[in-house]
């Protein structure tokens, strides 16, 4: 069985040699850069993981993961655009290196390349994860859609969240096991289950990542901590402290929130110490173990040896445990 280092150590191979045409430079450059920033690369590692569950040779595998690492690039190039980022990785965001238009046109052209990628997936295989992409993909947008309407909204309920990571963040997870089960030739319900494992997954990473925003370390996390506070952005955290508030600190919330005059430490500070005096850190680390958990139990019933599945449940606890 590959580890997950050995799987990364394919992906990061593959994606370094691709080579692009010169011209023109200002479209490929883009791309290029995002794909080879620092990172886990976790959906096409997950992707070779779940192929190799079912079989030794896992080179059939290697362009779906592909089409997942490029695709979740190609949301993030439009989705730093969209929220304003300026930090990905550690690095600037595409569209301050260059520029708005050409971080749309860029991410539009990674969209195609995964489709181009998918072509080369054999023909027995190629209809099921198509359909796959295609779902995963609508899912997505769909999500981003629940996530900007949210901006509007001081009522968002913490079901109405949950949907919205789930469309925008886990389903991608899914789609990258369920892809590699596919290719492997894993029984419909093992790929079904492997799917449901990401996708939960999926959930307790993007409540992990909600958290890092406010309580990581910069040096590790790789974005500004308190992005989130400072766009407003309805996290789990947030959502909970509008639910949850009251008294004198609701007003103070409502008009962190609400004001475009506090300098930016001040309420990442006012805003935090609201979230501390509601216990919302152990709010969140309770939910994310019940998405671990549920995780887990799906993992459990894939029918193949535990022991094929140990990197997995490695990278799902690793996960839980990430500071990055």
């Amino acid at each position: 069985m590959l580890s997950f280092n050995e799987a990364l150590e394919i992906v990061n191979q593959k994606i370094n040699a691709v080579v692009y045409p010169e011209k023109p430079q200002n479209l490929y450059a883009p791309i290029q850069y995002i794909l080879t920033l620092k990172g886990k690369k976790v959906r096409p590692v997950l992707t070779l993981l779940s192929c190799n569950l079912y079989k030794e040779d896992i080179s059939d595998a290697i362009s779906p993961a592909l089409v997942w690492e490029i695709f979740h690039n190609f949301t993030l190039m439009h989705d730093d655009l969209m929220d304003k980022a300026e930090v990905r990785r550690g690095k600037p965001v595409v569209y301050k290196v260059w520029d708005e238009n050409t971080a749309i046109l860029s991410g539009d052209a990674m969209l195609i390349l995964s489709y181009q990628y998918i072509a080369d997936i054999s023909s027995d295989k190629l209809k099921p994860v198509l359909d796959l992409f295609s779902k995963t993909a609508m899912e997505i947008c769909v999500g981003q859609q629940y996530d900007m309407d949210f901006e509007k909204r001081l009522d968002v309920s913490v079901d109405e969240y949950i949907e919205m990571i789930r469309l925008k963040t886990a389903v991608l997870l899914g789609a990258a096991l369920k892809t590699g089960a596919i290719i492997g030739g894993a029984m419909p319900s093992d790929a079904e289950k492997l799917y449901d494992f990401g996708m939960n997954i999926g959930l307790a990473f993007q409540i992990k990542d909600d958290l890092l925003d406010v309580y990581g370390d910069p040096d590790v996390f790789g974005k500004q901590i308190g992005g989130d506070i400072l766009c407003n952005k309805k996290t789990f955290l947030l959502i909970n402290a509008l639910n949850l508030v009251c008294g004198a600190d609701k007003e103070i919330l409502l008009q962190q929130i609400t004001s475009e005059s506090i300098a930016p430490e001040t309420k990442i500070k006012t805003v935090t110490d609201i979230y501390n005096r509601l216990n919302l850190r152990a709010i969140a680390e309770s939910k994310m173990d019940v998405f671990y958990q549920k995780a887990l139990n799906s993992l459990h019933s894939v029918q193949v040896d535990d022991c094929k599945k140990t990197v997995l449940a490695d990278f799902a606890r690793d996960l839980m445990k990430r500071e990055s």
